[in-house]
């Protein structure tokens, strides 16, 4: 069976995200920022976006919260970049935390800079230990791209999530719909419409690997990906 090649971004926590693609049955290509975004999506068949520091508000046009923890330098065009490009060209999408940010912001979206101080809620949105402890539920769209690709993992539309981020979505991107909310409010899940797959999440399912609660997830996006390879190709999926 094709093994499709997914460019995972770059970050201080990638074993998870790494272990996730390959049980899937994906080929992880961790991403360099200095390498070239349109070089990069010729040779990949998927992209994840993965988790990490804030991006510079700046990039979608406000003032700086002082509660903003940069990601490393040039990181955020970088993958903007990407996300943009992958958007363009419908080369399946999976955006997990600061990726379902940058997926928001690259669509021309705008964030909310820090939860705690701009959202009245006593939902945990940031419990970082254990990583795969379930902080809360989301509610999902049924229907959704989402929805469809979590399966088992829903149970009457709400899901258990693990939580470790202080932003989220604001002004949706354009294309872009909610796919699932906190009981808050709170967007925890985006996704763009008619697109071969392109889904943004604010939980971490790559720290579930193991257990396989988030299992269909990831296959969904590497079957998404198997497809893409074999229209390029030509090759059989299946082989």
């Amino acid at each position: 069976m094709i093994k499709p090649v997914i460019g995972v971004t770059r970050c201080s926590k990638l074993d998870d995200y790494v272990a996730s693609v390959e049980q899937a049955g994906g080929h992880a290509r961790v991403l360099e920022i200095s390498e070239s975004p349109p070089k990069v999506l010729r040779e990949v068949d998927g992209l994840l976006l993965t988790g990490g520091g804030d991006i510079d508000p700046v990039l979608y046009g406000e003032d700086r919260h002082p509660l903003i923890d940069d990601a490393e330098p040039g990181r955020d065009e970088f993958e903007i970049d990407l996300a943009r490009r992958a958007m363009a060209a419908d080369i399946p999408l999976l955006a997990i935390c600061r990726g379902a940010q940058v997926l928001n912001v690259a669509a021309g979206g705008t964030l909310i800079q820090d939860i705690p101080s701009a959202v009245n809620t006593t939902i945990p949105h940031s419990v970082k230990e254990p990583k795969n402890a379930v902080a809360h539920t989301v509610q999902v769209a049924s229907g959704s791209q989402l929805a469809l690709a979590l399966g088992p993992a829903i149970d009457a539309d709400a899901c258990p999530v693990n939580s470790r981020h202080h932003q989220s979505v604001a002004v949706l991107g354009t294309g872009l719909q909610a796919s699932a909310t906190a009981a808050d409010g709170v967007v925890e899940g985006i996704e763009r419409e008619g697109a071969a797959f392109c889904v943004g999440v604010q939980w971490h399912p790559e720290n579930f690997w193991r257990g396989g609660e988030f299992s269909p997830l990831f296959n969904t996006f590497i079957e998404r990906a198997r497809h893409v390879h074999a229209l390029r190709t030509g090759e059989d999926e299946d082989a």
